[in-house]
């Protein structure tokens, strides 16, 4: 129940961060209007970093109500055990069979949470904010209120080609990390 109570209390963080978000997306547009650019950067960080917080805050639910799940499947699979143990005892081969299929079905349901549960902390996002993310979001609200942007943001840099001296150079400093992990996997498969 505490876990529910938890979860609740995260999700209402979630739909505070995204009305946040929305507030520091206005104050970007205004901050655009006024022409104050620097302004309008930390905004767009503002409403970046909160749209990240949300996403936490959910994800943080997800595994909440996976943990709650699991909970309850940890029960469950008590019962059936101590069920199993009674039928091994009794010796009622119909009874172990139902049992038994019934451990199967709880233990699929398992495998499903802890799956989803693997997946859900999988991702994770970094405190600062891309560059490029701030970028976009102020070109977004520029366009979404058709205001001119595009002078206080920085152009996207030109791809450079490699040259020979940049690919050379680039060679001798890799060539003794390969040597060095070449001989680790030597060394291994003698050991083998």
């Amino acid at each position: 129940m505490e876990l529910k109570f938890t979860a609740k209390s995260l999700n209402r963080q979630a739909k505070k961060c995204d009305k946040d978000e929305k507030a520091e997306k206005l104050k970007v547009k205004k901050a655009i209007e006024k022409g104050n650019m620097d302004g309008a950067r930390i905004y767009a960080e503002n409403a970046i970093r909160k749209r990240s917080q949300q996403m936490n805050y959910l994800r943080l639910v997800a595994r909440l109500d996976t943990q709650a799940k699991m909970t309850t499947i940890s029960k469950s699979m008590s019962r059936i055990v101590k069920s199993l143990d009674s039928s091994l005892a009794t010796g009622n081969l119909q009874k172990m069979s139902e049992t038994m299929d019934q451990f199967e079905r709880q233990f699929v349901n398992m495998e499903v949470q802890a799956e989803f549960m693997e997946g859900s902390m999988a991702g994770s996002t970094s405190l600062s904010t891309p560059e490029g993310e701030v970028n976009t979001l102020m070109q977004q609200v520029a366009d979404d209120y058709g205001l001119e942007v595009s002078a206080g943001l920085p152009q996207p840099a030109a791809h450079a080609i490699p040259t020979k001296n940049s690919e050379e150079k680039s060679m001798r400093m890799i060539s003794p990390a390969v040597s060095r992990n070449s001989r680790i996997v030597d060394d291994l498969l003698t050991v083998l």
